[in-house]
């Protein structure tokens, strides 16, 4: 074997490596509009399929996101949680996420409903907040997970529900990686 063969073997078993071994990445930005952009991006050692189910069936929702959960998947369904394993999914606890709309095994966009925990002039004003959820495959047993969350509003409340969510988004999302490591 020759040298550049060597290197060109050496430089893409660590760049591949690299990739594969990434942890949760923070990438948030303002769009060209200026708005906020929450969002993180990670990859998961599973194929594109495998990733999707994660998010789409009941059992494995309750696996990471919460103890109770529960999907209706449809255009017009929506996703239903509840973080207190004592309570039911009909208690007013609950978390409920309207589904806008999604292409199997690609994207998951979610309205996201603020609920009492957040002050009242936020709640009143939201028309626009979701969350939009990419799976992208990276190779037949590596998919890229990006969410991004959209459609925030201005001011010092609304940069309080930002922080909320920026934090309560990358614990969520380690609670679905700590399957993985």
């Amino acid at each position: 074997m020759n040298l550049t063969k060597l290197i060109v073997i050496t430089v893409f078993t660590v760049a591949s490596f690299s990739v594969y071994s990434q942890t949760m990445k923070n990438t948030s930005y303002k769009n060209q509009s200026g708005e906020k952009v929450l969002r993180l991006e990670f990859i998961i050692p599973i194929s594109v399929t495998e990733a999707w189910e994660l998010f789409t069936i009941d059992e494995n929702l309750k696996k990471w996101i919460a103890p109770q959960a529960h999907i209706e998947l449809k255009s017009g369904g929506y996703i239903l949680t509840n973080y207190d394993k004592s309570k039911s999914l009909s208690d007013s606890s609950s978390i409920k996420l309207p589904i806008i709309s999604f292409i199997d095994n690609e994207i998951l966009i979610l309205k996201v409903i603020l609920n009492d925990n957040f002050v009242t002039s936020v709640r009143e004003s939201d028309t626009n907040l979701q969350e939009v959820i990419q799976f992208i495959k990276v190779d037949n047993s590596h998919t890229k997970i990006v969410s991004s969350m959209l459609g925030w509003g201005k001011g010092i409340d609304w940069d309080t529900t930002y922080n909320f969510f920026e934090r309560g988004n990358e614990w969520t999302y380690q609670e679905l990686l700590k399957n993985y490591k």
